[in-house]
């Protein structure tokens, strides 16, 4: 009689790694956004005048900015296991130092906050590059969409508890709370993850072959062939893209609290509570869109065809739903715009944010670099933008030079991206 393994045995490998990378991402956002709620007693406690809270705000940026490419370059020489297991247990570190940081100066606090965007910055990239290697293209796009949905549930855990913990023990608390989850994802990183099915001795020899397809395994890259990735339209198509997309997102979910709280006059309590509704429609409708996106390659519809309906999507329903805001006259109905707009949003995942391992499997941490580069200096501009916006202008434009980037998108995505493989 065979003797039958526990069920959590029989769970698949690949499944194992995605959910691993699906926790790493929702820690990522509970420890990005616990920094929005908790400044606002930060700043009473040591008088921080609003340009100095923007100025912290921003100074995960530049540590974030700083480790895309590097992260994906690493990724892809060394293995993806090594470089996201580094950047979890780095930013972990940086959120529970945080509180210290701030007490002993604000310089200190702004180099901790870069310090943790050092070690967000070389998830994503990493992520990619495990997936690349894990994940046949034929659950690619729901897999991705799992990974990134852990992020937007990050928010949501994050923006909702975290207003609990402050009140029960204090502003500090959220930091050394959030910070420690760090550990018991590392002890379960170490011990289940490796970097590709090849190095994984527990991999059964049936799933090993479906995932490799009876390809033969590259070697890891050695040198990144710089001019090639470069010269290609697709690729320039990711950059710009991705820089279209960013635009509109880091907007709405910087400034949404504001917006709430100027425009539709919700109290700060009420304005968390909505600002956590975007996020949930985007992890609903990013696992809706992986499977939709999945489901069309296997009926046999090729892979650029579906990358340009989906992306299609993720631009064209956020500039719809923007284009409606000036035009609603309830505050229930701006906040259904805002929802819809960021549920469209989230179909991106099986466009623009599945295409990097399409193109170039083996390059898949470099290219996600590359075009998150410019995705976060669209976060950077973006966000200062729209406050220089604002004092001269009205919410209306602000929306306006969002929806002309969506369309800007729409176009470039369509004309340049494809799905087939241009790099080896």
């Amino acid at each position: 009689m065979q003797e039958t393994k526990p069920w959590w045995e029989q769970f698949a490998k690949r499944f194992v790694i995605v959910l691993l990378c699906f926790s790493a991402f929702l820690l990522c956002n509970m420890d990005r956004v616990n920094m929005s709620i908790a400044i606002l007693p930060m700043s009473k406690e040591f008088n921080w005048n609003s340009a100095t809270v923007g100025l912290i705000q921003s100074s995960f940026f530049w540590g974030y900015l700083l480790t895309q490419i590097v992260g994906g370059i690493w990724a892809d020489k060394i293995g993806g296991k090594q470089v996201l297991g580094f950047g979890v247990i780095w930013w972990s570190v940086a959120t529970v130092l945080t509180p210290i940081a701030a007490k002993i100066g604000l310089p200190f606090l702004l180099v901790m906050r870069a310090f943790m965007g050092i070690g967000e910055g070389v998830a994503m990239p990493a992520m990619n590059n495990i997936l690349s290697k894990w994940i046949p293209v034929s659950e690619r796009s729901r897999s991705l969409a799992l990974v990134y949905s852990g992020m937007y549930l990050g928010s949501v855990i994050g923006l909702g508890v975290s207003p609990i913990l402050i009140q029960k023990l204090g502003w500090p608390s959220v930091f050394y709370s959030f910070g420690s989850l760090g550990s018991v994802w590392f002890a379960f990183w170490l011990s289940k993850a490796h970097s590709s099915p090849e190095e994984d001795p527990e991999l059964s020899a049936e799933e090993k072959k479906f995932i490799l397809g009876g390809s033969i395994p590259k070697e890891p890259v050695t040198s990144i062939p710089w001019k090639l990735i470069l010269s290609k339209a697709p690729v320039w198509a990711l950059i710009v893209s991705h820089f279209c997309h960013n635009w509109g997102t880091f907007i709405l979910l910087t400034w949404m609290p504001t917006y709430y709280n100027q425009v539709l006059k919700f109290n700060l309590t009420e304005s968390g509570l909505l600002c956590v509704l975007p996020w949930l429609t985007m992890a609903v409708f990013a696992n809706i869109g992986g499977w939709i996106a999945d489901t069309l390659v296997s009926r046999g519809l090729s892979i650029t065809t579906v990358r340009k309906i989906m992306q299609s999507i993720g631009f064209l329903g956020p500039a719809f739903f923007l284009t409606q805001l000036s035009r609603v006259k309830t505050p229930a109905m701006a906040v259904l715009c805002m929802a819809c707009s960021q549920g469209s949003d989230a179909f991106s995942q099986s466009g623009l944010y599945s295409n990097h391992q399409d193109i170039g499997p083996r390059y898949a941490g470099v290219l996600l670099g590359l075009s998150n580069t410019a995705g976060v200096l669209a976060g950077v501009f973006g966000t200062a933008a729209t406050g220089y916006i604002l004092q001269n202008g009205s919410w209306d434009d602000v929306f306006k030079v969002a929806v002309i980037l969506y369309l800007i998108g729409t176009v470039v995505w369509n004309l340049f991206s494809t799905g087939e493989k241009i790099l080896d």
